[in-house]
């Protein structure tokens, strides 16, 4: 790996190396930048890192303090936030959908939410590139704009097979994907062996993520990963340009110098360092002349719904994913509220089940019963998308973590709106359920896929970056992940994010920063 000094200047330093952070590192040094990024968390060795174990893969989350507050406040964790080189996309279970078009233009067509200052089709080539280089695999999709898939689907076991029936009863049409595993071996990756420890890390390699897909192709193009580096300050002159980064490294201080900068830490740590960046010039932090850095966090409403069946299901025997309906995603106004929910097969493990059956209120010997059925039972879930608040925000808390940054507290409330679409799919995953003659059903509440709080907008008193991730008003600071999205849709956001990283580096170009005119300029001029 290429190592850079910590007086040179490079082209692009990337705080994050997520789904965002690395597939832009990877565009931008196949364009000839001199690219660094700063990861906080460690460069995972899946051979020696990972046990296939539901307790052992607890380092592969997020887990340091963070407060929360609000009416509906959200456990942030295991199953919205990532450390370490990969991102969440390292224990996501796979799922890869696009989002549709009528998520870039939700207040146009539904009178709720935002526009996006970006269209579909500005990410749809970048959707296709992607969708062949994870691969993706899936049947043909014919919800939002219907498209087919490099890989076909994937075999389905004997509990999605029962929740199809049941959707089929109802007149619910599913299809099996989409998922970023590839269907056979590709390349360097062997073919999924149906483990089903997905989201505590794919310790084959056949599951995508930034780590086995990106992340290879760019060191070779001389991309230098630094792990283990956790950024504190964003540092500017005093013209306002982003000079370099502060970062700690072995509880020792360290400075890099950069032309250009992106965030990319996700809907948490990224409102976190740009609150923190202050000066005398951004009193406030970064990009927050308008008080909006942090606001607008979103999550999706995620329950879970699992039902009994007399023959032996094993929802453990195959990725996560294996089914999903998007039948209910646009907005239906006989359903009294707006936009929608996508409908997907989850397989918890016994950690994740015992969990599900405490949530549904049993203890002791019931529980105990519970766990020893675990073989019959197979588990559904949703994700409605819920809309954005300026009140749902990220601050920072007087707390401070080891190394006296204050930690970040995130404020959530529901509105009515989210609150209906919530029981109305639930709701319908119960029909489902039924519907396949389940002898039993359990249900959990839960929240998934922390997007937001940076949202890109086409003007600085609406958002926080404009329509090609630069901050308004700093013309070499960037913002390239899950927090720059104005709304979620409700699909998984993990291509999206690649989708906008993809573009970014597209829009870029050949092009580098200019430091007296703090500009673009062609590189090749």
């Amino acid at each position: 790996m290429r190592r850079y000094s910590p007086d040179e200047t490079v082209d692009m330093l990337i705080v994050g190396a997520g789904a965002g952070g690395a597939t832009l590192a990877q565009r931008l040094a196949r364009k000839g930048w001199r690219v660094l990024v700063l990861e906080a968390g460690p460069f995972w060795d899946p051979d020696e890192d990972w046990v296939s174990d539901e307790a052992g893969a607890h380092p592969l989350y997020w887990t340091e303090e963070r407060i929360i507050g609000g009416e509906d406040p959200v456990e942030l964790g295991k199953n919205n936030c990532g450390r370490g080189v990969g991102g969440s996309m390292i224990h996501y279970a796979g799922f890869t959908p696009r989002f549709h078009p009528s998520d870039f233009e939700v207040y146009t067509r539904d009178g709720v939410a935002a526009d996006w200052p970006i269209t579909y089709e500005d990410l749809k080539p970048h959707y296709e590139r992607l969708e062949r280089e994870l691969p993706v695999a899936g049947e043909f999709w014919p919800w939002g704009d219907p498209h087919d898939y490099p890989h076909g689907p994937h075999p389905v076991g004997a509990g999605a097979l029962k929740a199809w029936e049941g959707a089929r009863r109802l007149g619910i049409e599913m299809r099996v994907g989409p998922v970023g595993i590839a269907n056979g071996s590709f390349g360097h990756r062997p073919h999924c062996i149906y483990r089903g420890f997905c989201l505590q890390g794919c310790k084959v390699g056949a599951k995508a993520s930034p780590l086995v897909t990106h992340i290879p192709d760019a060191l070779e193009h001389g991309v230098e990963v630094r792990a283990d580096c956790m950024v504190t300050q964003i540092e500017t002159d005093e013209t306002g340009r982003c000079t370099g980064v502060t970062y700690f490294h072995d509880n020792q201080e360290h400075f890099q110098a950069a032309e250009a900068i992106t965030v990319a830490g996700y809907s948490i740590e990224t409102p976190r360092l740009l609150l923190h960046s202050t000066s005398s010039r951004f009193p406030n932090g970064l990009a927050n002349e308008n008080d909006l850095v942090g606001r607008g966090i979103m999550v999706q409403g995620a329950p879970q719904v699992a039902g009994r069946f007399p023959e032996e299901m094993r929802m453990y025997k195959a990725p996560p994913p294996e089914i999903s309906s998007e039948q209910f995603y646009e907005t239906d106004p006989g359903r009294g509220f707006a936009r929608g929910f996508s409908i997907q097969t989850v397989g918890p493990l016994p950690i994740g089940w015992a969990e599900h059956v405490l949530a549904d209120g049993h203890w002791g010997q019931s529980l105990r019963e519970y766990m020893r059925d675990y073989n019959h039972w197979y588990t559904i879930g949703c994700l409605s998308e819920l809309l954005p608040r300026a009140e749902n925000r990220v601050t920072l808390a007087e707390q401070t973590d080891r190394n006296g940054m204050p930690v970040a507290r995130l404020d959530y409330t529901q509105c009515e709106n989210d609150r209906a679409n919530i029981a109305y799919a639930k709701n319908k995953l119960h029909e489902i359920l039924h519907a396949a003659e389940a002898q039993d059903i359990l249900t959990i509440d839960r929240y998934a896929h922390l997007v937001g709080g940076c949202p890109m907008s086409d003007k600085p008193e609406t958002g926080v970056i404009d329509r090609d991730h630069r901050a308004w008003g700093i013309p070499n600071l960037f913002v390239c992940d899950g927090s720059v999205m104005p709304t979620q849709g409700s699909a998984n956001p993990a291509l999206t994010i690649m989708a906008l990283a993809s573009r970014l580096a597209e829009r870029l170009d050949g092009k580098r920063i200019d430091p007296a005119s703090k500009q673009q300029v062609s590189s090749h001029a």
